[in-house]
């Protein structure tokens, strides 16, 4: 099979078109040559503007604001692991302003009942009736802040929101907002108190983020900025105004469906998947559910970065955020410290590239 009927460059990613590095350690990044992706796009354009209006307000995450907007092209939920302090919650309202949606925070507790978060019947002493009182899962985009720090049962009442996008209450069904992502926070470094998310919910999240703590240079900004009078509760006093909205992303889900995508890639991405159920290290593999988060955001990277067609780079770029959080290691691998990253990286390494 020639390579230009494989639908992808022999050279991969060097080419005038191929705007992507791939993101290192599972890390974002955004297209090296934004105005080819721009080009001709308006659309594209507006997405891509997003993560300059972000970063008016948060330094040094690029990466991460990049995957909040795959995950809402791809109609996906993320959870955004790291430590306090990374301006997780800053991330999100500041993207929320860019795209001019409508955001809602949930401070996750050992108290909190689930129907504090999809909302519940109240008793109406003037109607003599009970009605439904909306919850914070009626928005676009729900921060569920520290979600492990809630019991198995509140944690399970956004099931149905993040799968079926409904909330159902005394038998009666009610639709989200279009659109509508959780995106979920948990500390990586304390588990006192918390209570581990099942497999079956994680499987439920499209991407899982990490948020490093900054470099020096632009831990150096931030503290810049806070002398100069920064507010992070104050977002328009830094400059920070809407740049797409329901719209655009609309649009763009459109064209992210109409990207093509090679039977060669399909294969890879499904070698891949196949591969991580026989790591010695695995005693949990990918299910199809993780194939086909692959498929969807590699398609929205690809379209990102100005191209109608999806790489195997693409595929690279997103297997550790896609997949990391959807195997699980065995006891006596994690008493010899091995990494999820870094049995992945292996397989990456391992499973032939088509070409």
């Amino acid at each position: 099979m020639s390579e230009q009927r494989a639908g992808y460059p022999a050279s991969g990613m060097t080419g005038a078109s191929q705007t992507v590095a791939p993101w290192p350690s599972g890390q974002h990044a955004a297209p090296r040559d934004e105005e080819h992706a721009r080009l001709g796009d308006p659309v594209r354009q507006s997405l891509l503007d997003v993560r300059h209006e972000v970063a008016k307000a948060v330094v040094g995450q690029d990466s991460t604001v990049t995957g909040m907007l795959i995950a809402l092209l791809s109609r996906g939920h993320v959870l955004l692991e790291g430590v306090p302090g990374v301006a997780k919650t800053l991330l999100v309202r500041t993207l929320s302003a860019a795209l001019n949606l409508d955001t809602k925070r949930i401070q996750f507790t050992p108290d909190l009942m689930p129907g504090d978060v999809t909302g519940s019947l109240v008793y109406d002493a003037h109607s003599s009736e009970f009605t439904f009182r909306e919850g914070p899962v009626f928005t676009n985009i729900l921060l569920a802040d520290e979600i492990n720090r809630t019991p198995p049962k509140t944690q399970a009442s956004l099931l149905e929101a993040m799968e079926e996008r409904q909330v159902s209450v005394d038998g009666v069904s009610r639709q989200l907002p279009v659109p509508f992502i959780v995106a979920a926070t948990q500390n990586p470094v304390e588990y006192e108190g918390t209570y581990p998310l099942p497999e079956a919910q994680l499987d439920r999240f499209l991407l899982k983020l990490t948020m490093p703590l900054p470099g020096r240079d632009d831990e150096i900004e931030v503290i810049r900025r806070h002398a100069a009078g920064f507010d992070p509760k104050n977002l328009a006093a830094a400059g920070v105004r809407a740049v797409a909205g329901i719209e655009e992303l609309e649009l763009a889900r459109r064209a992210v469906a109409e990207v093509t995508v090679a039977p060669e890639v399909l294969a890879y991405v499904v070698d891949i998947v196949r591969a991580t159920r026989s790591a010695p290290s695995f005693q949990l593999g990918v299910s199809p559910r993780g194939a086909t988060a692959l498929l969807s955001t590699s398609r929205a990277w690809a379209w990102l970065s100005g191209r109608q067609f999806v790489t195997p780079d693409d595929v690279k770029a997103l297997a550790l955020p896609c997949l990391r959080h959807r195997v699980a290691l065995r006891p006596e691998a994690q008493m010899d410290g091995v990494h999820v990253d870094g049995v992945l990286g292996s397989i990456l390494a391992s499973v032939p590239v088509p070409r």
